[in-house]
Order: C-alpha cells, then sequence, then structure tokens
C-alpha cells in the first residue's frame, strides 16, 4: 500500500471514530455544551469537591439521566466536576470539530 493510500486510510478510521464518539453522546450536543458552560462557571465559586456535585445537579434540574451520563463520563474521565471540564470537554470538542469539517 502506498504512501497516500495509508494516509487515506488512516484519516477514513479516525473520521469513523469520532463519528461514533459522537453518536455515543448521552446528550443532544447543545445540552453539553450548557453543561460546560455551567461548570465553566460555576467551577471557579464553588471549586471542585472531588466530587460531581454541580454536574449532577445541574443534570438533575433539567432532567436528564444522571446515570446514563455518568456512564459515559466515566469512560472519558470524568470522574469529578474538575475532570468533567479537563478531560471530557477535550474529547466532546475534538469529536466536534473535526466532524463540523469533515465531509458526510
Amino acid at each position: 500500500m502506498d504512501k497516500v493510500s495509508r494516509k487515506r486510510l488512516k484519516q477514513e478510521l479516525r473520521e469513523q471514530q469520532r463519528r461514533a464518539a459522537l453518536r455515543a453522546l448521552p446528550l443532544a450536543i447543545p445540552e453539553l455544551e450548557a453543561m460546560f458552560d455551567m461548570l465553566n462557571v460555576e467551577l471557579p465559586l464553588h471549586g471542585c469537591d472531588h466530587s460531581r456535585r454541580l454536574t449532577q445537579s445541574w443534570l438533575l434540574r433539567r432532567g436528564h439521566d444522571v446515570e446514563a451520563v455518568f456512564a459515559w463520563l466515566d469512560e472519558h474521565g470524568g470522574y469529578c466536576d474538575c475532570e468533567v471540564l479537563a478531560n471530557v470537554e477535550q474529547h466532546f470538542n475534538e469529536a466536534r470539530a473535526t466532524s463540523r469539517t469533515a465531509p458526510d
């Protein structure tokens, strides 16, 4: 296989992985963005106590399935509110950024 073909296959595989990541999201994209925005505002005010109390409270107020969202957060290293921002938001943004620029 030549270099161009290998590069194309790698790009296709990465795009498939990103699409799968987007399909696996536990909430709609605008809701996840709102959750990350809330944490960006609330964490500096309240700090992280090594739990997901801010995330849980927000999810409950909005009527979301906390267990399903927490399972997804666990998969991406979001074991407390600050890790949700540090790890999960990055994963989410990477998946979204490429999906916006990639052809369907």
